[in-house]
């Protein structure tokens, strides 16, 4: 007869056989069973200081890994505080597994103490879910949780397992095989779509490789580059796709979308066709649908079908995985390039590559002051690009997303679809725990690093020395640029006072970590520096910059992308006889 167990030494046994070797997470009433077991494991948990913080680790950890990253929370309150990051890995595909805590079975639908039903609250967010209360189904639940989430389209699975079932005995067996009826995501390409696809490829004139971040999530970043050196086709990478191709490649036009470059922007409005891979046509990319790309037909490669065709009619559908598209296109473009068939982009690319020298990307330096682009341009130059960076959502998103060069994947973090504000330090936080000898830098905002800097005293505890760069402009930067463009400059509660509350450097200080200051240009170098020279606790540099810079280009919301603005009063123009 096999051994006596408890439900939650099942479900720590069952962790352990799916592979974890980190959990971000909280104890509270509901979970303590599960807590007790896990002294005894050889799982590392970290305890977080709030449970958004876990959650947002877990994301960093995934992203950064590639591997299934993992949070948990008592019920309640617990629970419900995952929920941000629950919606956050959902809307950008990534592997997340929470165990949350639940009221006993028997007191389940009576509105017990911290009960809530959290099941029912992030189904619409989640990619599975499930609520155990028999002890007996805690292994097959975690071995299945773990396969959905990484498996096809990457997403969060939630398993709320109740505390009686923690409580009561079970024996324990890891599954062998698992039966998920109608799961069954499809990987290879249909071979009739990918030679369709060559064939529009071939004949189209103005063609652009539109890269979202499904192609970082397949490992496809060798087969882009080859298929567009093979191709000469140009590339842009969207906001999530940063760091799928390479920054400094001459065919690479950098970001599209509301804050993309001209280049990118106008790749996509005056192309004849439009290689998706990976990408969603969501709207901060498209602009006002109606006049997006109106000369241009689609091949959409998504693993999800239910992304192709949503927003944007496909021409030619592909549902598959990104690598297995690419590598299947790769065998039908060279042996028709081999019987000397390729396409004919050399004027397309010419003209692309006028726009890109006509309106490159910079900005202005204050008079006075320091320019927070300057302030990531210098970041990414000194930590390079094998460091790791995450950032929160606004202003300084955009600055990373543009002023980094990015040259790998899986080195750029952030919240695209959501736009959570709070994200880069506890996202930090999981990717340094993820790859302990990398170096990871937080770019954060001063209203975002006051959502979640508490997870500071979880890195010092535990050691995890990341580096945090708060942009500090006193505002929330995006919303005042919205206000300075859209609300005559009336700013409604935008101004945080952070030059004066709180002092980011005592706070830094009061967390163990060390804090540094910085408001001149001419030490910017120097302060990086020091940073990147302490690696035993985290270090955060509070950066006081301008604050009326502002992020260009832009597309305001709703409107076309053919009415970008290439800085405050300059609009792009066009001589669309070099097309």
């Amino acid at each position: 007869m096999s051994e006596q167990i408890t439900g939650a030494q099942s479900l720590v046994t069952s962790l352990e056989a799916a592979g974890v070797t980190d959990i971000f997470g909280i104890p509270g009433g509901a979970i303590l069973p599960a807590y007790d077991p896990l002294m005894d494991s050889t799982i590392r948990h970290i305890l977080v200081r709030h449970e958004q913080g876990a959650g947002h680790a877990a994301q960093g950890y995934a992203a950064a890994t590639g591997r299934v990253g993992v949070c948990m929370a008592t019920s309640g309150p617990g629970a419900t505080n995952l929920v941000t990051p629950i919606a956050d890995a959902h809307m950008d595909s990534v592997p997340i597994v929470a165990v949350t805590g639940q009221v006993g079975a028997a007191a389940i639908g009576t509105d017990a103490f911290q009960e809530a039903d959290i099941r029912g609250i992030t189904m619409p967010i989640t990619k599975h879910n499930f609520l155990v209360t028999d002890p007996g189904d805690i292994p097959r639940r975690i071995a299945e949780a773990f396969h959905i989430a990484s498996t096809g389209r990457p997403g969060p699975v939630l398993v709320d397992i109740a505390k009686s079932a923690l409580q009561a005995m079970t024996t324990f067996s890891w599954p062998t095989e698992l039966h998920l009826p109608g799961y069954r995501p499809v990987t290879r390409p249909h071979s009739k779509q990918i030679r369709e696809a060559a064939r529009l490829m071939l004949e189209s004139r103005r063609p652009v490789l539109y890269v979202g971040g499904g192609t970082i999530r397949s490992g496809a970043s060798k087969e882009l580059l080859e298929l567009a050196e093979l191709t000469g086709m140009p590339v842009v990478t969207t906001l999530m796709a940063r760091g799928a191709f390479p920054d400094s490649h001459p065919q690479h036009l950098g970001m599209p979308g509301m804050h993309g470059t001209v280049a990118a922007v106008a790749a996509l409005q005056k192309s004849d066709l439009i290689i998706s891979l990976g990408a969603r046509f969501d709207d901060r990319v498209t602009g006002n649908l109606d006049s997006f790309a109106p000369g241009a037909k689609v091949v959409h490669a998504d693993i999800d079908p239910a992304e192709i065709g949503k927003n944007r009619h496909a021409d030619v559908p592909i549902v598959g995985d990104v690598r297995e598209v690419l590598v299947d296109l790769l065998v039908v473009l060279k042996t028709e390039a081999d019987a000397g068939n390729s396409g004919d982009y050399e004027g397309w690319v010419a003209f692309l590559e006028g726009v890109r020298d006509t309106y490159p990307l910079g900005y202005d330096k204050p008079t006075d002051g320091l320019a927070p682009q300057y302030v990531v341009e210098r970041l990414g130059a000194i930590a390079g690009p094998d460091a790791i960076y995450t950032a929160g959502v606004g202003q300084h998103q955009m600055w990373a997303a543009h002023y980094v060069g990015y040259e790998k994947p899986k080195t750029w973090i952030n919240s695209g679809g959501l736009g959570t504000m709070g994200f880069a330090v506890p996202a930090a936080m999981g990717a340094q725990v993820g790859c302990p000898d990398r170096v990871v830098w937080a770019i954060d905002g001063d209203g975002c690093f006051q959502m979640t800097n508490q997870e500071l005293a979880t890195c010092a505890i535990n050691k995890i020395p990341i580096k945090v760069a708060v942009i500090n402009n006193e505002s929330l930067g995006m919303v005042r640029q919205w206000q300075t463009l859209f609300y005559n400059e009336r700013y409604s509660n935008t101004d945080l006072h952070s030059k004066r509350i709180p002092d980011f450097v005592k706070l830094a200080d009061a967390y163990g970590c060390v804090g540094l200051a910085c408001e001149s240009p001419d030490d910017v170098d120097a302060t990086i520096t020091k940073a990147m020279e302490i690696n035993d606790v985290p270090v955060v540099i509070d950066f006081r910059v301008h604050r009326d810079a502002m992020v260009w280009p832009m597309v305001a919301a709703g409107t076309s992308n053919d009415d970008i603005k290439y800085a405050r009063d300059l609009a792009p123009q066009f001589d669309e006889d070099d097309l």
